[in-house]
């Protein structure tokens, strides 16, 4: 019984937190992988949600973060640069799609239409100056040649998760979402959708960035470049680097089975 006793603090002693700024739009999918890897490890990932803009500017003026997954390339590579990020850590996780979503109507040409025509009142996007999603929906707007025409109706929110929510409030009929949030609902999405051909926005290549040495931290990322974990983001309506899961596949397993 103390032999066991004394294993069991030990284990407890040992157990860490690491605290991870994660962009808005991976939010469900890295709490998903954090709850498991947590259950494994008896380590504690606490994850602190917002926009890649504003984590950037918190990171520059030292907040306390272990690791950054941004929804974009450009903050990554900016801390690369400057030196805050921990050398050879960066790297491409996920790469997002971007729809635009309303929780009324019925058909994928209304969607088109009611873009096109101005027959709404408000159109939610997050703010195109600190999220990359709110980016790509003002290069679609503008492709489809309505983005003077609408900014008058547009409801901005600080990340893509504000823009969301507007829509799913009712509080603005139509907005550009992730189509990972549509994936979080349960049974069929209300509404329509229409997934923005490619063509019309730069890709949402997601990266992200380790920022201390922490041991526990190392563990997490290597955690989320497997395998394992690399199917639970595809399952959450993201693409995953092909390259990146072939060199997961090749990589050892723990003893919880776990590719590392």
């Amino acid at each position: 019984m103390l032999i066991v006793s004394l294993l069991l603090f030990s284990g407890v002693s040992t157990a860490e937190e690491i605290r991870v700024a994660v962009a808005s739009n991976f939010t469900h999918a890295l709490a998903n992988l954090a709850n498991r890897f947590e259950s494994q490890t008896g380590h504690t990932v606490t994850l602190i949600v917002g926009s890649t803009g504003q984590h950037y500017a918190q990171i520059k003026n030292g907040a306390p973060f272990d690791a950054f997954f941004a929804a974009d390339t450009v903050r990554p590579g900016l801390l690369d640069e400057e030196g805050i990020a921990l050398p050879g850590s960066r790297f491409t996780y996920a790469t997002g799609k971007l729809v635009l979503w309303s929780p009324e109507g019925d058909g994928l040409e209304s969607a088109l239409s009611i873009l096109q025509q101005g027959e709404f009142r408000f159109l939610a996007i997050a703010n195109p100056r600190l999220a990359p999603y709110g980016k790509a929906a003002q290069e679609v707007l503008q492709a489809q040649g309505v983005w003077e025409a609408v900014r008058g109706k547009m409801v901005l929110g600080q990340n893509i998760g504000q823009a969301y929510q507007f829509v799913k409030s009712r509080s603005a009929e139509l907005g550009f979402v992730a189509y990972s949030q549509l994936k979080t609902l349960q049974g069929e999405t209300p509404g329509y959708f229409w997934e923005i051909p490619q063509a019309l926005y730069t890709p949402i290549q997601q990266q992200a960035v380790l920022l201390t040495e922490n041991k526990t931290a190392k563990e997490f990322w290597r955690y989320v470049k497997g395998y394992n974990a690399r199917q639970i983001i595809r399952n959450h309506g993201y693409e995953t680097p092909p390259e990146i899961a072939l060199i997961s596949r090749t990589r050892p397993i723990a003893n919880d089975g776990t590719r590392f």
